[in-house]
Formats: structure tokens, C-alpha cells, sequence
């Protein structure tokens, strides 16, 4: 029997730090979803990864900052393609409300 879930479902009331659960991990990909309320990267870090990043809002707002470039404020919907090694950092996230991201990382392309 194939196993369903909810993308919105099991999410704590309380969230001290965002939450990073892994949905599907494999050699060539991973899809993630994150929660965020009111969560930041720590001023002064960057992501800076090896793989390319496809991000989507399913609900609530966010801004992310990008190194040398203009801010992308995401609402729910928007999505955006991050190539690797393009740095980058989340500085705003709706605090009143969860922001559920999807998130698709995957080797580079040539």
C-alpha cells in the first residue's frame, strides 16, 4: 500500500528553530520541506552550497538576501531557482504566521 502524508500536517505549535525535514533523499536530489516563523539565517552567514536550489512558498512570506544583488521577496506560490554557490541567506520570515517552503536541491548543471 502506497503511504501518504500531508504537507501541512505535523508541525509543531511552537517552533523554536526552523525545521528541516528531509522528504525524499537520493544520490542525484533531495527535496525538503522547511518551516519557518519569524526565523532567520544568523546575521553574517550565507548558504553557499554545491548544489543548484529550486525553492517554492506554499504559504506565508519570506525575503531572501543574496550576496552583491537585490533582495526576492517570496510570497506563497513564487518560487525561484538558486544556482550553487550563489550566496544567500533568508533575513525575513512572516512572524505571525508559518511559512512552509518547499525546497529541491540537485547537482548543478553544466
Amino acid at each position: 500500500m502506497m503511504e501518504k502524508s500531508n504537507i501541512f500536517s505535523n508541525i509543531s505549535t511552537n517552533l523554536d528553530a526552523e525545521l528541516f525535514e528531509d522528504i525524499i533523499n537520493k544520490e542525484s536530489f533531495k527535496l525538503q520541506r522547511i518551516v519557518s516563523q519569524g526565523h532567520t539565517t544568523p546575521e553574517g552567514e550565507w548558504y553557499d552550497q554545491d548544489e543548484d536550489e529550486w525553492v517554492i512558498l506554499l504559504c506565508g512570506e519570506a525575503v531572501l538576501s543574496f550576496e552583491n544583488c537585490e533582495d526576492v521577496h517570496l510570497q506563497a506560490g513564487e518560487h525561484l531557482n538558486i544556482k550553487a554557490h550563489k550566496k544567500h541567506r533568508v533575513s525575513w520570515t512572516k512572524p505571525d504566521a508559518k511559512t512552509i517552503w518547499l525546497a529541491l536541491y540537485s547537482q548543478p548543471l553544466a
